[in-house]
Order: C-alpha cells, then structure tokens, then sequence
C-alpha cells in the first residue's frame, strides 16, 4: 500500500468543499494545486476519491494517496519552456512552491527539477511567490549561477510580469521606492527613492476592462526583492487582484504573471493563463 497523508474532519466543518476542507491539512499549498490533486484521484475521503466539489462531513478520513512527496512534474502542472546551453525555464502554476521548504514535505519545483532536467545539475535561479504564475530561470550547473549573479550585478537581465490590477491605471508609472523585507510577512514601502535604478518597478498600462474596473499592466523588473511588484503596485493604490497581503484578495488566485525573461544569450516567454 502507498504511504498517505490523513486528516479527520474535525466538528464545523460540516458542508466545507473538499477543496477548501484540505487547507487544514496541506495549509501551505494554494486553491489550484489542492483542486488537482483531487481531480488526479489522489484525495480519498472515507477510502473513495472524490471530486474538489464534494461536501465533507464532521468524522469522515481524508486521504492523500501517496503523501505529497511523489508529487511528478505532470501532476504539479509544470513544464520545461525552453532550454539553451547554460540556462533553461520552467513554467510554475499558481500554488506551487518555488523552492523546496527546509523541514517541510512539500511539493516544490526545486524538489522535482532533477527529474525535469536530469542530464545536468538543474538549479534554481529565482523564485515566484506561490500564488504568482510564470517562468522559473534554471541554471545548468554551477558556472551559470555564477553568470547569472554577474548579469544580476550589472541589471542585464529583464523580467517582464503582467499583472491585473484594481483601478484605471494609465500610461507609464516608474515606482522608484526602496523596499524593506527584513523578516515580515509582508515588504514594506517606504517613503525614499532606491537609489539603485535596478530596484525600480516600470509598469506600463495595456488595456483598461471598464465593466470590472481593472486595468492589465506590465511590469518590468531587473532586480527583484520579496514582493516588489506585489508591494509597488499597491503603493500606487493600484493593488493586484486576488492579492491577499496587498489587496483584497481570498488566497485562490493572483493575477500575476511571469511571463518573459530576457538576458544575454537566452531569453523566454509563456502567455499567461488569465
């Protein structure tokens, strides 16, 4: 029998969805990955699989066939974009960690690169916050990473996001503010300019939807820090939709895309889901 991860539903959860009622076990993961892995039939409630819809009852057994750590790329909805001689992308959905979590079972692109790229060391340059979708930049051993931190150092490397964002947003904003991300939930805004150009967030407004008041933005990063774009944009009062920390958002989804990378040698591109 394949190991598995259970949870019994506790009283009040009485008419909970299972996908919502799988929080309480896998509390780290998003909307998205939980709805997979119960499509996949990998949630059994009672010993059955049972669909993310499905209403559980205080007493019945959760199931997770397998626990989280067989997890395959397919099932995590990932994909290699595109590959070169030093560096490759990967496509990461939202609600999947980036980077593996020390101490943690979790799934994650960095636990699975091996197997995506398995002719090579694979490392993982960057990260994408686990709601954000788009591309992950992977070195091709040792010597890349190496590169990537010289073109990091010299700003040439260009990471272009869209982002669907509350508000008429028009023209081209350039949001210089310097950042605070020392150990908080959240990045702080703060009242300076960065000095360092490379720091800054260009955001470019594409198209304003009037029925729903939002407007779809790109944004242009060199360096990122934790949060930038995320942080920037509410700093403008132009917070990103579905956003939790910024906005108003729930955790399901946020409408933020890694969409484009580009430096020297080797560049990607994915479109964006939404």
């Amino acid at each position: 029998m394949p190991e598995s991860e259970k949870h019994v539903i506790g009283p009040g959860g009485e008419g909970y969805r299972l996908d919502k009622a799988l929080h309480a076990l896998l509390p780290d993961t998003g909307l998205r990955l939980r709805r997979r892995l119960c499509e996949d039939g990998r949630v059994l409630v009672d010993g059955k699989p049972q669909k993310p819809g499905y209403k559980v009852s205080p007493g019945q057994e959760i199931d997770i066939v397998g626990g989280l750590a067989v997890l395959s790329p397919e099932s995590l909805g990932l994909k290699l974009v595109a590959r070169g001689e030093t560096f490759a992308t990967v496509f990461k959905p939202g609600g999947v960690h980036s980077a593996a979590i020390a101490g943690r079972d979790e799934p994650s692109v960095e636990a699975v690169l091996p197997e995506m790229i398995p002719d090579v060391e694979p490392l993982l340059l960057n990260r994408l916050d686990n709601l954000t979708s788009g591309l992950l930049l992977v070195g091709l051993g040792r010597e890349a990473c190496e590169l990537y931190r010289k073109y990091e150092r010299q700003g040439r490397i260009m990471k272009f996001y869209l982002a669907k964002v509350a508000g008429r947003l028009d023209g081209t904003v350039i949001v210089r503010n310097r950042l605070d991300t020392d150990d908080r939930k959240t990045t702080r805004v703060l009242d300076e300019d960065d000095k360092d150009d490379c720091r800054w967030t260009f955001v470019t407004s594409l198209a304003h939807d009037h029925a729903q008041d939002t407007t779809l933005a790109r944004c242009l990063i060199l360096k990122g820090a934790r949060h930038q774009i995320r942080a920037h944009l509410a700093s403008i009062d132009h917070p990103i939709i579905g956003d939790p920390l910024y906005g108003d958002g729930e955790g399901d989804m946020l409408f933020l895309h890694h969409y484009r990378i580009e430096l020297p040698g080797f560049s990607a591109e994915i479109t964006p889901l939404f």
